[in-house]
């Protein structure tokens, strides 16, 4: 990395089927990115590591990297060191942190994604100036943040948010995580596709030509551009796990009593066609909801993007740290 006039801090964001890494100034505007697929989880974790570092090296050109914020989908320890599990990645107690900063020389920070998006909306985007929230954020899978007293609040182990792993139907569809019936597998990108998939032929749909007739074939982006096109299973896919997102979400506020609730993710780029089942099944599952205030239910700012976002501003926030 040549060194050249412009010093940057770059967002790493490492998920079940993406890496996506950008340069994120201090106003948290994302710059530039790069993106490359993530290896699987079967995989030696060098392959992972590999491909992390071939977008950093994308991202960034001939810029000086003053310091990378590393998140990823699964349980990271309350020191930010290691990952000690994640349902989508290889990384099984992997001390990360310190691995990557050997490999590139900078300083890195590590967090888990959605914690990291609970950061970026709080700071900069639709949590922004809010006392209490949770956040969610809907992929492959489904994690989440807690912002108590307008701080990111990461748990005894630092693993607070874990929401798609919450057990919502005892005995249910098997999960990633070893456990079965978890929230996860009935809202989140995953379980839009498989209720798409589990529907292919029982009624006319567009989504049999995108897919070939392969419903092995079927995509998150495929049944996302089907609902554009006004197809109807695929309106009713998005309606089922929208379903479900209010459902979780009613729990959520049942026991945190947020302000706010932010839904961010690959999966919210959806927009109402997602949040509008959910507003209506928050208002119909929350105990008492005639009798207080229901907080409002509003798309994260960053998207799917706010893992990134937050992970820049913390990679920044340390190095000043150090600076100290």
């Amino acid at each position: 990395m040549a060194a050249m006039s412009e010093d940057v801090y770059v967002g790493i964001d490492v998920g079940g089927t993406k890496v996506l890494a950008g340069v994120v100034d201090n106003r948290g505007r994302i710059l530039r990115t790069a993106q490359s697929a993530t290896p699987g989880r079967r995989v030696d974790v060098s392959l992972v590591e590999d491909a992390l570092t071939e977008a950093l090296h994308e991202v960034v050109g001939d810029s000086v990297v003053r310091g990378v914020g590393l998140v990823a989908a699964g349980f990271v320890d309350a020191t930010g060191e290691r990952v000690m599990f994640a349902p989508h990645l290889p990384w099984v107690d992997a001390p990360v942190r310190l691995r990557l900063e050997d490999r590139w020389r900078v300083p890195v920070t590590l967090e888990n994604d959605a914690t990291a998006a609970a950061h970026a909306e709080a700071t900069y985007g639709a949590a922004s100036g809010v006392e209490d929230a949770v956040v969610v954020t809907m992929g492959t899978g489904i994690g989440g943040g807690l912002i108590f007293g307008r701080q990111v609040r990461r748990g005894t182990n630092g693993m607070a948010g874990e929401f798609g792993h919450m057990q919502v139907v005892p005995g249910g569809v098997p999960c990633e995580c070893g456990g079965h019936g978890c929230w996860e597998q009935y809202s989140s990108g995953n379980a839009l596709v498989r209720f798409a998939r589990e529907q292919l032929g029982t009624r006319p749909s567009i989504l049999e030509e995108l897919c070939d007739g392969n419903p092995a074939a079927l995509t998150g982006p495929m049944v996302t551009r089907a609902a554009e096109e006004g197809d109807l299973l695929a309106h009713e896919a998005f309606g089922l796990i929208g379903d479900w997102l209010g459902i979780g979400l009613a729990n959520l506020v049942a026991a945190f009593d947020p302000g706010i609730l932010v839904v961010g993710g690959g999966v919210s780029a959806a927009g109402d066609r997602l949040l509008e089942p959910a507003r209506t099944a928050l208002l119909s599952s929350l105990v008492g909801a005639g009798h207080r205030r229901v907080p409002p239910l509003v798309a994260a700012r960053f998207g799917p993007r706010a893992g990134l976002v937050g992970a820049a501003d913390l990679a920044r926030q340390r190095v000043a740290r150090l600076a100290i």
